[in-house]
């Protein structure tokens, strides 16, 4: 039986990984910050089978200890700040965690177990300001946030441990990936939550940012999988993990009100584009420039082309089912709400 470590186990992607490595067997452990509160956030249904580290990942010490602990033989590192617009107001933070973290944890693994094979979840987002389409492993580098320039010093400091210490060190380029436990402070939550509101009458218009952005987007729970495939192979790599598709979010805005009956026509261009019910002539969506970023990246669009052929990974949900899913809970989630505010 295997030990795996999961830093960042209480959100999207960490209880997604936790699942699927408590099914094939794994003595799954977990490292969660000490709050006053404790909250184990999406593996609230799983916490009696995972076992809890107090650690930080600012805190070297901690995290020596927290591998002593568990003894990982696997060691997934999804702790992050990874929100792109919290980056831009907390930016040194954002490096403590997302850059100096991955370097903490890499050194706790060498000191105490350097046979222990590291995941790093790496991001779309130090593509940037993409420099081919679509992306791949060979693309340049052009992060366009504090948040990707931090996932960058990452990803580029796996590799260094890989290539200096003959660690085995991957990360995994990972396009957007969304869930039904996606935070609402990302733009997919933030509508399909919207668009279960506006479908109940709890909610008059969706506000959002620059509607052309166009993203590859993919359900979690696929691509937990393949951080576990990397670390099964015979030799240490780095992949891209997407879908090969892009929409705008527009369309995902579009995909999101079909869902619950609702079609979607747009007037206008730019701030004052504005989404109205094709049945009804009421305005559902609007633009406010306060969502724009300082610095735009415009388009993602990922080859996943080395991860289906070295790892036999494929994506089996689908875009539209992906939306689906987060409206159908979210409609749920603000029945309950209602439910309780009425009582």
């Amino acid at each position: 039986m295997k030990n795996a470590l999961i830093t960042g186990i209480t959100g999207q992607d960490g209880s997604y990984l936790a699942e699927l490595l408590l099914e094939k067997g794994y003595n799954v452990y977990g490292i969660m910050r000490r709050k006053s509160v404790v909250d184990y956030g999406n593996v609230e249904h799983i916490k009696d089978k995972i076992n809890f580290i107090y650690a930080d990942m600012t805190d070297i010490v901690s995290l020596i200890n927290a591998m002593k602990i568990s003894q990982a033989d696997e060691v997934y590192n999804l702790a992050a700040q990874s929100f792109v617009k919290t980056s831009w107001e907390q930016p040194i933070a954002t490096a403590d965690i997302d850059a100096l973290g991955v370097i903490h944890m890499l050194e706790a693994i060498r000191i105490v177990k350097p046979n222990a094979r590291f995941y790093q979840a790496s991001t779309s987002e130090m593509f940037g300001l993409v420099q081919e389409m679509p992306q791949s492993e060979t693309t340049p580098f052009y992060p366009r946030s504090p948040y990707g320039v931090a996932k960058l010093y990452g990803h580029w400091i796996t590799k260094n441990y890989r290539e200096s210490y003959n660690m085995f060190a991957c990360s995994g380029i990972l396009f957007n990936h969304e869930s039904e436990r996606r935070g609402k402070e990302f733009v997919t939550r933030k509508i399909t939550d919207a668009v279960a509101r506006i479908k109940l009458g709890v909610l008059d218009r969706l506000e959002l940012g620059n509607m052309d952005s166009k993203r590859d987007w993919g359900h979690s729970k696929d691509y937990v999988k393949a951080m576990w495939l990397m670390l099964q192979q015979d030799t240490p790599d780095d992949y891209v993990v997407a879908t090969n598709e892009t929409r705008t979010v527009r369309e995902f805005v579009e995909t999101a009100f079909s869902h619950v009956g609702i079609t979607i026509e747009w007037q206008g261009t730019g701030v004052d584009e504005i989404g109205v019910d094709k049945e009804t002539g009421k305005t559902l969506v609007s633009v406010n420039k306060a969502f724009f970023r300082p610095a735009e990246v415009d388009i993602l669009l990922g080859d996943p082309s080395k991860a289906e052929r070295n790892l036999g990974w494929k994506r089996e949900i689908p875009f539209s089912e992906l939306v689906k899913r987060m409206v159908e809970n979210d409609l749920v989630l603000v029945e309950k709400e209602i439910k309780i505010s009425n009582i």
